[in-house]
């Protein structure tokens, strides 16, 4: 089991090595241990056909920023499982999703994340997820 809680440099590095991340454009805005904020910039291949970002870029961004948060106290996870309640159509310049650690146990860490649209400088929440990090 690894220990080491993961550094901002680490997980930025893991982004790099990300070809999916990178697809998405997925970038790290804000660090703390057990608290990261993540942000993507929609562009046309991310949507629908309603032209809303597609809910699977959403599960993504809460995906990752469940596990990062989990990986910034616990060190090396993977996803166990998540759940993501779609509030809103994804709509707006920007995505940020923030995420944080809600309990870490010896052997999972349960995690939240929400997703806001940025949008004429006002923030909608667009979705909310919950999910269980598996320590590596």
């Amino acid at each position: 089991m690894n220990a080491v809680a993961m550094t901002r440099e680490r997980l930025e590095q893991a982004l790099e090595h990300s070809p999916f991340a990178q697809m998405i454009g997925f970038s790290l805005t804000a660090f703390a241990p057990g608290r990261i904020e993540m942000e993507v910039l929609p562009r046309k291949e991310l949507t629908q056909h309603h032209g809303f970002v597609h809910g699977a870029v959403v599960g993504f961004m809460i995906d990752s920023t469940c596990a990062w948060a989990a990986a910034s106290v616990v060190g090396d996870v993977v996803t166990s499982e998540y759940k993501v309640n779609l509030l809103a159509p994804a709509l707006g310049d920007k995505l940020i999703c923030r995420g944080e650690v809600i309990k870490a146990g010896q052997r999972q860490v349960v995690t939240r994340a929400d997703v806001f649209a940025l949008r004429d400088g006002q923030e909608k929440i667009v979705a909310t997820g919950l999910a269980t990090i598996a320590r590596v």
